[in-house]
């Protein structure tokens, strides 16, 4: 098994628990990063709320199969078992109470006590077929296995380690594997945008972000590149190059209605005054700016309520582009599902040949949800491999 992140330590240990001989190796030396670092070093384990609804895939049907088999509740009682305390954040979020490393250590105990040899700090040289069996050469021994699991993960946040060795591996099989991009990553601009967005760093804000795929209603925040948030981040899954983004500041309220009611009970008002009971002061004071409005809002002309109703409920923005893997938080891409089982993640063309987790085509919105196809996906090939 290569790779000993969520999905090939939840994969190691079902496979030794089912009596196989596991040998799990990984390139790092420290296990498991993307974990420790995740949820801001208190892991966003998995999503109540997850279903097959919240993840992207050229086949939307292929991680149904995984998901039903293993679900976050499986995995919420692992975690209560280990007496692990945990707490919900929002939206289904669940978190551990002290730190990712509970998690980490966990998923190590329960390797171990499946009886799998771990090697970390392990490079692998070549992989190939001999007859029946895989042959894995690394820098000190050649490994014959009559399996053999990938979950090497993706692109994202190459500074802990990720490669494209999953990808490589496939096609050196013969296997597909789509376009890959970096997904719930930050969006960047440029001009006057990225001068506006400048301007704001640091100020965060309730918004409804779309393009024409999808909407997301969570946190948008401003940044000295762009805009990031988890808003946001989740609409970047979304989002193609040359598309427009649209951004309602205040999805509760009709902006025009609200100022024509103003204007009749508390005509001599401030605008920004008016404004900044609607929205954060500084935002307010950037778009009224922006939009060259002021003075009281008795004096306000239809064309400039338009004007500031547009600017507050759609924004329309083009990206330049994203902040790439270097802060994704996914790749999006990646194996093609269509080369894959979705009861066993075993490959159709290479039979004893698996792969789990990140590496697949199967991307989850952000909140937990991708940590739960990890664990998922990694259960299942453990029943088979």
């Amino acid at each position: 098994m290569i790779g000993a992140g969520a999905a090939g330590l939840m994969c190691a240990s079902e496979a030794g628990r089912r009596g196989r001989r596991v040998l799990l190796l990984d390139h790092s030396r420290k296990l498991a990063e993307k974990i420790r670092i995740s949820g801001g070093g208190r892991c966003n384990f998995t999503n109540l709320f997850t279903d097959p609804s919240a993840f992207l895939s050229d086949n939307a049907h292929f991680c149904k199969s995984a998901l039903s088999r293993y679900t976050q509740y499986d995995f919420i009682d692992m975690v209560e078992q280990a007496k692990i305390l945990y707490h919900e954040k929002k939206l289904g979020q669940l978190f551990c109470d002290d730190t990712a490393q509970q998690i980490i250590d966990l998923l190590k105990h329960n390797v171990l006590l499946a009886g799998v040899e771990l090697q970390k700090g392990v490079k692998v040289a070549a992989v190939y077929k001999e007859e029946k069996s895989f042959v894995v050469q690394t820098e000190h021994e050649k490994v014959q296995a009559d399996s053999l699991v990938v979950a090497t993960g993706g692109l994202s946040i190459p500074k802990i380690g990720a490669t494209d060795f999953g990808y490589r591996l496939a096609r050196q099989f013969g296997l597909p594997v789509t376009d890959v991009r970096a997904g719930l990553v930050p969006l960047t601009f440029s001009d006057s945008v990225l001068a506006f967005c400048k301007a704001l760093s640091g100020l965060s804000v309730d918004a409804m972000v779309s393009c024409s795929a999808a909407s997301f209603r969570e946190g948008l925040l401003f940044t000295h590149r762009g805009l990031s948030g988890p808003s946001v981040l989740q609409i970047s899954s979304y989002w193609q190059t040359g598309e427009k983004i649209l951004i309602d500041f205040a999805p509760d309220m009709h902006l025009s209605e609200k100022l024509q009611e103003v204007k009749l009970s508390q005509g001599k008002s401030d605008i920004l005054t008016v404004m900044a009971k609607i929205l954060p002061r500084r935002l307010a004071a950037a778009l009224l700016e922006r939009e060259g409005v002021s003075g009281r809002i008795a004096d306000l002309t239809s064309v400039e309520v338009d004007k500031l109703h547009s600017a507050v409920h759609r924004w329309q923005l083009y990206p330049s582009g994203s902040e790439g893997y270097r802060t994704a938080e996914v790749t999006l891409g990646r194996v093609d599902t269509s080369a894959l089982s979705s009861k066993t993640m075993e490959t159709h063309a290479c039979p004893g040949l698996y792969f789990v987790g990140e590496v697949i085509d199967v991307t989850g919105h952000l909140g937990g949800h991708n940590f739960q196809w990890a664990w998922s996906s990694g259960w299942v090939a453990g029943q088979y491999a």
